[in-house]
C-alpha cells in the first residue's frame, strides 16, 4: 500500500536533476502523524521487496528522527510525492565517530515507483544537502566523512552508491536464532551478578556501554540526545535487559528489545539482541556468552519464538563465534560504504 498525505499548504522543493514524471514533487516533513505513517509505509515495502526482516513504524520513525542529534527533519529529510502520494523517503544526518564529523544518508523508494530516477535524484539531494551543511561550518575537527549503508540484497541502491564513487568500507552480519529452544545453561563468571534495571541504573548503563564500543568500528561520540531518546522510547522494557554488575560496576549489558507493533506487522514473535556489550577488564571470562544465554532465555519467557542481532563480520572481540556457538546462523549480510566527501577531497 502506498500512502497519501495530508493536504495542508506545502512549500515545493526545486530537486536538481529530478526526473520527468508527471505529478512528480518533493517537500519536507511536516512533523505530523500522516507523513510518518507515509514513511513507515514506503520503508515497510522496500523492505518487504527486498526480503529484509523488519519494518518501519510510524511511532519509530518519529522517535528516532526526532529524537536524533544531528538531523533536522525541517530541512533535511526529503519526502516525495507523485499526485499526492509519498513515494519515497530520504534525508542526512551528522554524527562525531571517533572525533570525524560524519555525515551518513539514506533512502527508500516504494517498489511500484522504482527505476524511474527518483532514486538518482535523492542520492544527488542527500549529497547537496551534505555540502550544504559542510559549508556551514558546523563540521569542526578533522576531515568530515561520507557513509551510506545498504544491505546486500539492496541492489538497485547499492548500484547508485557506487556509481556515485562510494566504495565499500565494511561488512556486518545479520544473525538468527530460528528458535528459542535448547538454550545452553552458561553460568555467570565468579563474583558478578544480575540486577534488574532500575532508573537509577540508567545513566550507569549508558556509560558502561558507550566505553565498551570504543573498540568498535568508528565507534559514536556519546550524546545527550542518544540517552534521553533511548530511555523515552514508547516500546522500552528494561525488565528484557541483561545488565551483570560485579559490586558497584556494570561489567556487561545486553539491551533486549520486542518490537510490537512491528511483529504484528510481520505477523512474528521476534525479539532483538542489541547492544551486547562487555567492558575490557571483564572480557574473555566467558561474560558474553552467559549474558547472551540469558537473554534468549529472557525472550523466550516473553512468549517470543525466535531472535535476532546484528554484528560486525570484523568485530575484535570474537563476537561472531560467540553467537554461532548459542545457535545463531547468518542471516544475510550489509555493507557500509565509504562515500566522497562533497566539494573536499
Amino acid at each position: 500500500m502506498v500512502a497519501r498525505s495530508s493536504a495542508a499548504a506545502t512549500a515545493w522543493l526545486e530537486i536538481a536533476g529530478a526526473p520527468d514524471i508527471e505529478g512528480l514533487r518533493f517537500r519536507r516533513p511536516r512533523g505530523d502523524d500522516a507523513d510518518y505513517e507515509a514513511m513507515a509505509a514506503v520503508i515497510t515495502a522496500a523492505l518487504r521487496e527486498d526480503h529484509i526482516p523488519w519494518a518501519s513504524t510510524a511511532t519509530n520513525e518519529r522517535e528516532e528522527l526526532e529524537g536524533a542529534e544531528g538531523i533536522n527533519v525541517a530541512a533535511d529529510v526529503v519526502l516525495t510525492e507523485i499526485d499526492g502520494t509519498v513515494v519515497a523517503e530520504s534525508g542526512v544526518g551528522l554524527r562525531m565517530r571517533g572525533g570525524h564529523p560524519t555525515y551518513s544518508l539514506w533512502g527508500h523508494v516504494h517498489p511500484a515507483y522504482r527505476r524511474r530516477g527518483i532514486g538518482t535524484a535523492l542520492l544527488h539531494e542527500n549529497l547537496r544537502r551534505i555540502a550544504e551543511r559542510i559549508a556551514s561550518g558546523e563540521a569542526t575537527g578533522q576531515e568530515p566523512r561520507v557513509r551510506g549503508f545498504a544491505d546486500e540484497a539492496e541492489i538497485g541502491h547499492r548500484t547508485l552508491l557506487e556509481r556515485a564513487g562510494f566504495t565499500q568500507a565494511r561488512w556486518f552480519f545479520l544473525m538468527h536464532r530460528p528458535n528459542l529452544e535448547d538454550i545452553p545453561d552458561v553460568p555467570l563468571p565468579e563474583g558478578l551478578e544480575l540486577r534488574r534495571v532500575q532508573p537509577e541504573h540508567h545513566r550507569a548503563i549508558f556509560e558502561a556501554e558507550y566505553e565498551a564500543f570504543l573498540d568498535h568500528w568508528e565507534p559514536h561520540d556519546k550524546s545527550e540526545a542518544d540517552f534521553i531518546t533511548l530511555f523515552r522510547r514508547s516500546e522500552l522494557d528494561t525488565d528484557l535487559w541483561v545488565v551483570a554488575w560485579e559490586g558497584d560496576e556494570i561489567a556487561g549489558v545486553v539491551q533486549n528489545w520486542i518490537w510490537r507493533e512491528e511483529n504484528a506487522t510481520l505477523g512474528i514473535d521476534r525479539g532483538w539482541l542489541e547492544h551486547i556489550s562487555v567492558r575490557r577488564p571483564w572480557r574473555r571470562r566467558g561474560l558474553g556468552r552467559a549474558i547472551t544465554a540469558e537473554s534468549l532465555r529472557r525472550l523466550r519467557a516473553a512468549g517470543m519464538s525466535d531472535a535476532m542481532l546484528g554484528v560486525d563480520a570484523d568485530n575484535p572481540t570474537g563476537a561472531l563465534a560467540l553467537y554461532e556457538g548459542l545457535g545463531f546462523e547468518v542471516d544475510r549480510r550489509s555493507i557500509a560504504y565509504r562515500g566522497p566527501v562533497p566539494g573536499g577531497s
